[in-house]
C-alpha cells in the first residue's frame, strides 16, 4: 500500500479536558477524503505519572466520539514518539497524537511519480515564519 504524505499532530487540553470541539472540523475532513487518520494515541498527564492509551484501548463513550473519524490503529506512532511529546505537556493536561495521511496530496503525488518527476525539496512552513514574513512584506509597502 503506497501513502500519501503524513503529518503527526500533537494537540495539548489543559486540565485533562477534551471537550470535542475540534471533532467535527475533522469529521468532515475525513468524510470529504481530504485526510485519513492513520493512528491515534491519547496522552495524559497528571503528578508527574503518563497514561498513555491506543484508540481501542479508550472507554466505550471514548471510542464512540471518535468513530467518525475511521481512524486506523496502526502503532505507528512510536514510543519514542509518545516519550517525547509526554516530556512537552504540562502537568495536569491531556494530549492527542494522529498521524494524519493527507489523501488530498496522494493523486498528485501519482501524477508527478507518472511524469518522472523527482522530488527535490518539500517543507512546511510554520505559521509564525509565513506571519513574521508577511508582517515585514506590510511594513516594506508601507515604508
Amino acid at each position: 500500500m503506497t501513502f500519501g504524505p503524513i503529518d503527526i499532530i500533537a494537540l495539548e487540553f489543559p486540565g485533562n479536558r477534551f471537550k470535542g470541539e475540534i471533532l467535527p472540523e475533522l469529521f468532515e475532513l475525513v468524510d470529504k477524503g481530504i485526510i485519513r487518520i492513520i493512528d491515534l494515541v491519547v496522552i495524559m498527564k497528571s503528578e508527574g505519572q503518563v497514561t498513555v492509551r491506543e484508540l481501542r484501548e479508550l472507554d466505550a463513550a471514548h471510542i464512540a466520539m471518535f468513530d467518525p473519524l475511521k481512524a486506523d490503529v496502526s502503532q505507528m506512532i512510536t514510543d519514542s514518539d509518545i516519550a517525547m511529546i509526554a516530556e512537552q505537556l504540562a502537568e495536569n493536561s491531556t494530549a492527542g497524537i494522529m498521524l494524519i495521511e493527507n489523501l488530498w496530496a496522494k493523486k498528485t503525488q501519482q501524477a508527478m511519480l507518472n511524469a518522472n518527476g523527482r522530488l527535490v525539496m518539500f517543507e512546511r512552513i510554520p505559521h509564525d515564519v509565513v506571519e513574521a514574513a508577511l508582517a515585514d512584506i506590510v511594513a516594506l509597502a508601507t515604508a
